[in-house]
């Protein structure tokens, strides 16, 4: 598969026998004109909201981290803010943080403001979550197809403190959080993400946040696909809400290369 680009997300190409590929769904502030129209913060506002809910410099992370893999793994970018739409979330009654305003189409900030008017999220999922999706579930399996598995690395990162709209932000904030799946995340990538980020602090698993992204086409019913969710807290590299990336960027990108060669290297169990 060649490098496949939209206006809303970018599939950079890596080596044709990698697995894996690094997902980093929430990097950009990119907003379009159409649809900054509908939000009702002001620009001071919104930047400031931009702050807390980007996961600010991880696509620069990811982009480090596979000049340094052994073996390039694929990247798959959203090239818009997750303010546009959330591609990890369910677009429908699924989605718990709808309780919070917070499915596909946000209508809360990260404070719980109002962040939209009283809107029909269909357009925007049609405009943007639905090619979205279709084309990560190509990525995913044209990898199955070029390499008989799939390993989709999820890059994200979170606050120290927790922010109110968090459903499940009580437990422990480690220095990294791994989100896991009970059936697309064998415990030999696991062990190795946790031998990969040792020394970037420790990590814990699924707390402050929980889970892992696999295309809904292969959810549950592809075990050829493995999943992990790598949640780094923000003041390993960055002053917060969303400052410059310091050196801890370096490190933590070393880390997470060394965490895409060994899942080269030593394919797991169930994947």
């Amino acid at each position: 598969m060649a490098l496949e680009h939209s206006d809303s997300f970018t599939l950079l190409p890596g080596a044709p026998e990698s697995p894996v590929i690094l997902h980093v769904p929430h990097s950009s502030r990119t907003i379009p004109a159409a649809v900054r129209a509908g939000i009702v913060l002001d620009d001071q506002a919104l930047e400031r909201e931009l702050d807390h809910i980007t996961d600010s410099h991880t696509a620069q992370l990811a982009a480090v981290a596979a000049d340094r893999a052994g073996v390039r793994p694929w990247r798959f970018v959203n090239g818009l803010s997750r303010l546009v739409v959330d591609p990890e979330r369910f677009p429908d009654e699924r989605e718990e943080m709808s309780a919070v305003g917070m499915g596909a189409v946000y209508t809360r900030t990260t404070h719980g403001e109002p962040l939209r008017e009283a809107v029909d999220p269909q357009p925007l999922v049609a405009r943007y979550f639905h090619p979205y999706a279709r084309s990560m579930s190509a990525a995913v399996a044209d990898r199955l197809a070029a390499t008989g598995r799939a390993v989709v690395i999820d890059v994200h990162s979170y606050p120290s403190r927790r922010l109110p709209y968090e459903l499940h932000g009580d437990g422990p904030r480690p220095p990294v959080c791994l989100g896991t799946d009970g059936f697309h995340t064998p415990p030999g990538l696991l062990a190795g993400a946790r031998e990969a980020f040792a020394h970037c602090g420790g990590t814990e698993v699924n707390t402050p946040f929980a889970g892992t992204y696999v295309p809904l086409e292969f959810y549950g019913e592809d075990a050829r696909v493995g999943a992990l969710m790598v949640e780094i807290r923000r003041d390993l590299y960055l002053e917060e809400p969303g400052g410059p990336a310091g050196p801890g960027l370096e490190v933590l990108a070393a880390a997470l290369a060394d965490l895409v060669d060994r899942t080269v290297k030593e394919p797991h169990s169930g994947v």
